[in-house]
């Protein structure tokens, strides 16, 4: 492993922005969507050393229905450092609908086993 740690900061006007804590020299990453390669920017934190602010643009391929999600690597050990993802469109009310009932449904067959087991161990 690399010994770098990314940590996303904001999206905001379709750039996402992280900090990339234990950087030594010149990381060499990549940026891909789909595994086609994503333009982005490094800049050095003046007032924390080892520590790059990572930009990067969202493309326009990344609106689409369903989900899309744009990975950060490490180019030299092929660690994943972090992700975003984008989610959008009519599919994905009825994926997260059918999400939150079987969520529902678990919940009310823990609800029941817990009843269960207070009214045994009482």
């Amino acid at each position: 492993m690399s010994g770098m740690t990314l940590t996303a900061t904001r999206l905001r006007a379709g750039i996402w922005e992280a900090v990339l804590e234990g950087v030594r020299g010149q990381p060499a990453l990549e940026v891909t969507l789909l595994e086609a390669p994503v333009g982005f920017s490094l800049t050095e934190l003046p007032d924390r050393p080892g520590t790059l602010a990572l930009r990067v643009p969202l493309p326009v391929e990344a609106l689409s229905e369903g989900v899309q999600t744009v990975l950060v690597r490490d180019a030299v050990s092929g660690a994943t450092l972090g992700h975003v993802s984008i989610i959008a469109g009519a599919a994905l009310e009825e994926d997260l609908r059918a999400e939150i009932d079987l969520l529902r449904a678990e919940l009310d067959m823990l609800k029941r086993a817990f009843r269960r087991h207070c009214l045994e161990t009482a």
